[in-house]
């Protein structure tokens, strides 16, 4: 089966483009031939593969494929935190920090950014979604949550799925201030994340590895946030610190070497999501937009208890 390519709409070139996909010949084998199919199935998905991964990718001798794909893949190093010299493997080079000047977050509190930077899809009502990425291919909420509390709060409300390939900056922060609790940890699966395997089939996400987040806010009520891990990346690390209130914008946590996804969900009439990202999403297309960008606003109602 040949796979057709992955496009998306950026929003600063306000033009269609297709990604560069790192690794793309093997995920085209992996997830479009049947040999590959049977890979992931005995090999690939299983954390003993990743972990091997992640172990190649902490060696010292891997520093020298940093700057090659910076290059590749065109990297602005400006926008990093450190020099390209201190990074000691090309795991530290792949979580690295930027500069907070390279990705500004807008101060009003009525507004939400994306968590990451990366391909977004939005979806104002849950419950009546159009098919993700193809035809029949649905959220199950029960599954993805293990929850059927969680899933019937958010079956009408707002999401945003947020990709972030091999190339993007790899830390993931949060959209919106407010009190979050601990993340609690759902074991599963490594499949990757890439549209080459959603496109096949979309529950790779919830058999995947993934942990769940509560916040309390004061503008958007209850938003829970999902970090996905994929094949290569076993580990997603937590850097906030739960139970405290935490700032929009503010660091939450990283993933290691890999492709992976992130989740934010709405209650109901909570959240009006940006026009430009539900508009690519109602025609197929990921939105691509930078960590800090606008993503949805407050409900007027929602509103009226903000200070000043």
């Amino acid at each position: 089966m040949k796979l057709p390519p992955v496009q998306f709409f950026n929003r600063y070139t306000q033009r269609i483009e297709t990604e560069a996909i790192y690794g793309e010949g093997f995920l085209r084998w992996a997830y479009g031939n049947p040999l590959g199919r049977l890979s992931v199935s005995l090999f690939v998905k299983r954390p003993f593969f990743s972990s091997f991964y992640g172990w190649r990718m902490n060696r010292a001798s891997t520093r020298h494929w940093i700057k090659p794909f910076i290059q590749r893949y065109g990297i602005d190093p400006d926008d990093f935190a450190d020099p390209i010299e201190s990074y000691r493997n090309f795991n530290d080079f792949f979580s690295r920090r930027l500069r907070t000047t390279s990705r500004p977050v807008d101060s009003d509190p009525a507004k939400a950014c994306f968590p990451a930077d990366g391909r977004h899809l939005g979806f104002d009502d849950l419950s009546a979604a159009p098919s993700v990425f193809v035809k029949g291919q649905e959220f199950d909420l029960i599954e993805l949550f293990q929850s059927r509390d969680r899933a019937a709060r958010y079956h009408r409300g707002s999401a945003v799925l947020s990709r972030l390939c091999p190339t993007d900056y790899h830390r993931f922060h949060f959209s919106t201030a407010g009190l979050a609790c601990p993340a609690t940890l759902i074991n599963g699966s490594l499949y990757s994340v890439s549209p080459l395997a959603l496109r096949q089939q979309l529950d790779y996400l919830w058999q995947n590895k993934r942990m769940v987040t509560e916040m309390t806010t004061p503008t958007l009520g209850q938003v829970t946030i999902v970090e996905f891990g994929a094949t290569n990346v076993g580990s997603i690390h937590q850097t906030y610190l739960p139970d405290q209130h935490v700032d929009k914008g503010e660091e939450k946590g990283f993933l290691a070497f890999g492709g992976s996804a992130t989740m934010t969900f709405f209650e109901p009439g909570r959240i009006q999501l940006a026009s430009d990202l539900l508009d690519a999403s109602r025609r197929g297309l990921e939105l691509y937009a930078r960590m800090g960008d606008f993503m949805g606003t407050a409900h007027p109602a929602d509103q009226e208890s903000l200070p000043g």
